[in-house]
């Protein structure tokens, strides 16, 4: 499972981190409040994802995705790109432990 997540937490930082760029070119964003909101949240995805060894990260993971989504007030696409993540985030959670076992056995 944390191998999953740590994944989908992975390429949700790149996503994150290419929104900052779109926030200050096409939404008119102030730059540096898009790389504070959007760069912290990319490098939060990253610092979940190699904290996933702990079961209380799997809840901060939970608190990424509703931030993810939440940075839509920023970038309107990312309301759409946070559920999806927040979707592939469920789907890890509850493949992964299938596949790899439950976090106990790892």
């Amino acid at each position: 499972m944390r191998r999953l997540a740590a994944a989908v937490l992975f390429f949700e930082a790149i996503v994150i981190a290419l929104a900052i760029p779109v926030a200050v070119t096409l939404e008119e964003v102030d730059g540096a409040v898009a790389a504070a909101a959007l760069g912290g949240l990319a490098v939060g995805c990253l610092v979940v994802a190699g904290l996933l060894g702990r079961r209380w990260a799997y809840l901060l993971g939970w608190v990424v995705q509703v931030l993810a989504v939440a940075s839509g007030l920023l970038v309107p696409a990312m309301f759409f790109l946070g559920f999806v993540f927040a979707v592939l985030w469920f789907l890890a959670l509850r493949v992964g432990t299938a596949v790899e076992g439950s976090p106990e056995r790892q």
